[in-house]
């Protein structure tokens, strides 16, 4: 599967199983505010003593200043480096002589950090993630080390990796003014020249109570995590620079762009197709819930969608063929399709089959048997989900730092059952404009590529004082 579409899990099959309700998401579920503006979560789950305890930012790599991509990652590394308090790698060294598990990442909207570990350790662990939410310390020559693992990191996930290359370009050509356009982890010479000043400069800026969402969940009661929230992060005052975020956006869309890359380590050709795509937005999630609905049925279970069934399965021109819909973010998001033919099938055709297949979707509509197919297995995986207590933290921590509420958490699954066929054939009418995508060719064979273009007539001669082509005045 192309790492550019991180699918969906497949759907839970309980086709059988018509008595299935869904409990409802925001079972077990409080929260509190600090008066510093720290926003807290606790989720109930007192079936084993272990906790899992998350500190999100709303800062991630979209807000990386121009010229400094990569800049949260970055910190994000650095965040494990020492404090006035704790040296150099001694958050993890504690988790781990505790028993616990921890780590972290960046996204484009936010920065997450969590451990999980036994109940009666959530006081040590939230205190050091108050500890170093405004005591981080790092040494220069820790810090220029640290660059060079994020360096290396980048060339792993990228430069060593066709798919990972194309990803990026891909990323790039689809948003030609949102900072979504840059890979999280930073253009390589931006890499290199990222300094202990510019990262303390941006852990001051956006490393602040008012500007972070604790959750806590497990074997935990409400009151015990507000006390402990109280104790550790409510002295921290609020930071009056954390404003709300105000990032460039996508221009109107006027032209389908493309995007050919060939690569002699391509083994499996394949083809990709993103469109921008309306993100879900806090109390009014039904647009995003009928492209959610339409992701599953064009491509999201390899046995039942749309794509699986017309150009996979038995005399099929694809090997693998999917779709996905990011509906968690700041901004506007991204609806990517991608096909993977079988040897002796050309990308062109591919496409052509691809473009075909959607045609005739826009303008039948989906079936309603697979619309109620599909909500059936929709709500068993919501109700099931409730049973996964770090991927339900996962969850409600995403949405809150991506601006959504949790009264929006614990609609969404009825958002979702209220899609009906017409949602999502106007859901795709709207979405599926040549103007708003971007089709991606990946391949390492030479005769997969287009044919070049014949050079364009030369151009008439300026007058003098004309106009330079492509001037902006």
């Amino acid at each position: 599967m192309p790492a550019i579409l991180s699918r969906l899990a497949g759907a839970v099959a309980f086709l059988f199983l018509p008595g299935v309700l869904a409990a409802a998401p925001l079972d077990g579920v409080t929260s509190f505010t600090l008066p510093n503006g720290l926003v807290g979560v606790v989720i109930e789950d007192h079936r084993a003593p272990v906790v899992t305890n998350m500190v999100w930012y709303r800062v991630g790599g979209a807000d990386d200043p121009a010229g400094h991509s990569g800049l949260a990652h970055f910190l994000e590394h650095l965040m494990f480096k020492g404090t006035a308090t704790l040296g150099d790698g001694e958050f993890s060294r504690v988790v781990a002589e505790n028993g616990g598990e921890e780590n972290a990442y960046t996204s484009a909207d936010h920065t997450a950090y969590f451990q999980t570990i036994a109940a009666d350790r959530l006081d040590l662990v939230m205190g050091m993630e108050a500890d170093r939410m405004t005591g981080l310390d790092p040494g220069e020559a820790t810090v220029l080390s640290e660059r060079d693992v994020v360096a290396e990191e980048r060339r792993q996930r990228a430069e060593n990796r066709p798919d990972g290359l194309f990803i990026e370009q891909m990323g790039a050509a689809l948003y030609v003014n949102s900072p979504y356009g840059r890979p999280v982890i930073g253009w390589p010479q931006e890499i290199a020249a990222l300094t202990r000043a510019a990262a303390m400069d941006f852990y001051r800026r956006h490393y602040a109570p008012n500007n972070a969402i604790l959750v806590v969940a497990g074997d935990v009661a409400p009151e015990e995590v507000e006390r402990l929230a109280e104790a550790h992060f409510g002295p921290i005052p609020a930071s009056p620079a954390i404003a709300p975020r105000e990032r460039p956006q996508e221009p109107p869309a006027v032209a389908a762009r493309r995007v050919t890359m060939q690569d002699a380590r391509v083994s499996e050709p394949y083809v990709v197709r993103s469109y921008l795509a309306p993100p879900r937005r806090a109390g009014d999630q039904a647009r995003a819930a009928a492209l959610s609905v339409l992701a599953e049925l064009l491509g999201g279970s390899e046995a039942t969608s749309v794509m699986a069934r017309e150009l996979v399965m038995g005399d099929g021109i694809a090997l693998d063929a999917g779709a996905d819909y990011s509906a968690i973010g700041v901004d506007t998001q991204s609806f990517g399709l991608y096909v993977v033919p079988r040897p002796g099938v050309g990308l062109a055709r591919a496409e052509a089959e691809l473009d075909a297949l959607l045609a005739r979707f826009v303008d039948r509509g989906p079936d309603p048997d697979d619309l109620a197919r599909l909500k059936l297995q929709m709500r068993a995986e919501e109700t099931y989900a409730l049973d996964r207590r770090q991927g339900r933290a996962h969850r409600i921590g995403a949405a809150l730092a991506s601006g959504l509420t949790l009264e929006d958490v614990g609609a969404w699954p009825d958002a979702l059952q209220a899609v009906t066929p017409a949602d999502v054939q106007a859901a795709a009418k709207a979405l599926f404009r040549p103007e708003a995508s971007v089709t991606g060719w990946l391949t390492g064979v030479a005769a997969d590529l287009p044919a070049p273009a014949a050079a364009p007539a030369a151009a008439p001669a300026a007058d003098a004082g004309g106009d330079l082509p492509g001037a902006v005045r």
